[in-house]
């Protein structure tokens, strides 16, 4: 457990060398990792961490990406982590996105999967079943969802890093969405994986083993 900006953030630490940071998605928890750390830490210092009212960490009554954004630089400043790589799935990746775009010199590479940049870059039958959810719930976390991220082609351009955009051929996220985002990374690669959806290659799974090593070379 690691105490930054008034918060608790529950993290495991395992294996050796370059620093690598694993960020969960939305209502998830470092646990979604459980396939693709045992593979990862032969190569990487792999920290997985429960966001700000996720799994372990500290509960929360709101929630916003800045936030949390803000309690990734602290862990990453209070660890002393020297330039570490950062994967982050979905909301995960959206930090990695503002975390990169406002510390430039924080990450030395970042790999992102299923994120978006605002709302509408949610495909619309799943944006009507979150609103819907929303409604029924006035869940925080789905609402931060529904209002969030507001990041520009500009905030995207400031992202000086090597990094590779992955999203599956049948994510949630438009695949236009995806290509917006990659379009506006200087130097930026994309990769469609065929026939996955927005976790299936990433949630209890070591598809992107290969993927994270290749990236992270």
């Amino acid at each position: 457990m690691l105490s930054v900006n008034g918060v608790n953030l529950y993290y495991e630490q395992e294996g050796s060398g370059r620093p690598l940071l694993l960020v969960h998605g939305n209502g998830e928890d470092h646990t979604i990792f459980d396939k693709i750390i045992p593979l990862l830490k032969t190569q990487f210092a792999v920290y997985a961490i429960d966001s700000r009212g996720h799994g372990k960490s500290s509960e929360v009554k709101t929630f916003d990406y800045q936030s949390m954004a803000d309690d990734l630089v602290a862990f990453i400043s209070v660890l002393g982590l020297d330039k570490p790589m950062l994967y982050g799935f979905s909301d995960g990746g959206i930090l990695g996105i503002l975390i990169a775009s406002q510390h430039p010199d924080l990450l030395s590479r970042m790999v992102i999967s299923g994120a978006n940049v605002t709302p509408d870059g949610i495909r619309k039958g799943w944006l009507r079943l979150f609103k819907f959810i929303y409604r029924l719930t006035k869940e925080p976390k789905m609402r931060m969802m529904l209002e969030q991220p507001n990041i520009s082609a500009g905030q995207l351009a400031e992202i000086a890093i090597p990094t590779l955009v992955v999203a599956g051929s049948h994510d949630m996220i438009a695949r236009e969405h995806t290509e917006y985002i990659a379009s506006h990374i200087h130097g930026c690669r994309l990769k469609i994986l065929a026939g996955e959806g927005h976790g299936s290659y990433v949630v209890h799974s070591a598809k992107l083993y290969p993927i994270i090593l290749e990236a992270c070379e």
